[in-house]
């Protein structure tokens, strides 16, 4: 019989969070625990009402920009279960057009990339034999989509603090209105995107040997255009977008397979397949 496997999504009150931790829920054991997190506990109580599933799924509030908080969660699965075997970072914060890049900057780097950082300091350590971590991020965020000005401050080699001190710096030519002269994009998307795929990237690095020795599997995925909340109001047409279940599936595909593809470890991934770091898609 196979152990108890304790999975954890977070952003999971809705879309691609929710899908997957329905998905999770049908596919895992009914002895296995989904821990769906997310910052409002309402939502959260909603979201785990609504699940329909053999695995058991409890809800847990969490708040990914509180980097204690996400320790002290990690540490308690640690001393609960002995770790953990399944965690999506999927927490993005909100971004809409209708107000100023620089009006939600921080808050959306906060969610998206502080969010990221967090979980993979502090759930990367704790992760058991063959598990996985998995940060929901874009092929927006290969090194290809932002100026040659730029692209060096996020090429491999770096450590995950000197990529969070990039992002800082990168933050407050925002506020500073230098960000263009500085090589930066306006939209804040990009520069984050790729920001959370370097970060996987330079946390893969360190532990790559080890992990691929004992099945781990880290690693950034592209889930596609998906019709959610957060996407409408960025695009127009939505005929060929996928529903958060559609998107959900080779993600969880990713996440239950019995075999690690080496050539997976520590690379953006899009429906089974490794997106190059310089020269990947362009959609989200």
């Amino acid at each position: 019989m196979r152990p108890q496997r304790i999975a954890l999504v977070t952003g999971a009150n809705q879309g691609i969070g929710f899908a997957l931790v329905q998905g999770l829920a049908a596919r895992l054991d009914a002895a296995d625990l989904v821990l769906l997190t997310g910052r409002n506990p309402e939502r959260v109580a909603a979201a785990v009402a609504r699940v329909d599933g053999t695995a058991q799924v409890e809800g847990r509030v969490l708040d990914v920009t509180d980097a204690a908080a996400v320790a002290d969660l990690a540490a308690d699965l640690q001393a609960r279960y002995g770790g953990v075997d399944l965690v999506i970072s999927n927490a993005i914060g909100p971004l809409t057009p209708d107000r100023t890049q620089a009006e939600q900057a921080d808050e959306f780097i906060a969610v998206a990339n502080g969010g990221t950082d967090a979980v993979l300091r502090s759930f990367a350590p704790v992760l058991r034999p063959a598990g996985r971590l998995i940060v929901v991020a874009s092929s927006l965020g290969t090194l290809d989509q932002l100026d040659a000005k730029v692209q060096p401050l996020f090429e491999d080699g770096h450590t995950l603090d000197e990529i969070e001190q990039t992002v800082e710096d990168w933050r407050q030519t925002i506020h500073a209105g230098t960000a263009a002269e500085n090589g930066w994009p306006e939209w804040i998307n990009i520069p984050s995107k790729v920001a959370q795929v370097a970060a996987v990237r330079a946390v893969a690095a360190t532990r790559r040997t080890e992990d691929l020795a004992d099945g781990t599997l880290i690693a950034s995925v592209c889930p596609g255009l998906v019709d959610t909340r957060a996407s409408r109001p960025w695009f127009d047409d939505f005929s060929q977008a996928r529903t958060p279940e559609e998107a959900a599936e080779p993600i969880l595909d990713l996440l239950l397979t019995d075999h690690v593809d080496p050539s997976t470890y520590g690379e953006l991934i899009r429906d089974g397949k490794v997106l190059p770091w310089l020269g990947g898609m362009t959609t989200t």
